[in-house]
């Protein structure tokens, strides 16, 4: 006859998976407890990066970057960049970054006309909504 206990043993693979498992739930667990505990309240705090601007056909694109620098996401960030080549008429290129989470970054890219080598870009925020 065999032994009804033999049948509830685990062997060594069912005991591997259950330990790696635990382990996996116990540390995103114990991240999830260290975020929200060191969580800032900090509102959002952008910082542009313009990039050196690349010729494509007739017009000129200036690679931009947007950090996020603060504890709070940023929704619909209307950034304006702003192309002064000393005359008074200024060239302005604008884009919406949808969704910038705390503590990251997005790329974009602005097109101007006129050589923005030639010239001062100017890059600021326009605003932005908080989610």
């Amino acid at each position: 006859m065999a032994n009804p206990d033999a049948a509830l043993q685990k062997n060594w693979v069912e005991w591997l998976v259950f330990s790696l498992s635990l382990i996996l739930v116990a540390g995103v667990l114990g991240f999830l407890l260290y975020t929200s505990v060191t969580l800032g309240s900090s509102p959002p705090d952008l910082k542009i990066h313009l990039s050196r601007a690349q010729p494509e056909g007739k017009y000129f694109r200036v690679p931009v970057k947007i950090k996020n620098d603060g504890d709070q996401t940023a929704e619909g960030v209307q950034i304006e960049v702003v192309l002064n080549e000393g005359k008074p008429a200024e060239e302005t290129a604008t884009f919406e970054a949808a969704f910038l989470p705390r503590h990251s970054s997005r790329e974009g890219a602005v097109v101007f006309k006129s050589d923005p080598r030639k010239g001062r870009l100017e890059a600021r925020v326009l605003g932005y909504e908080k989610p």
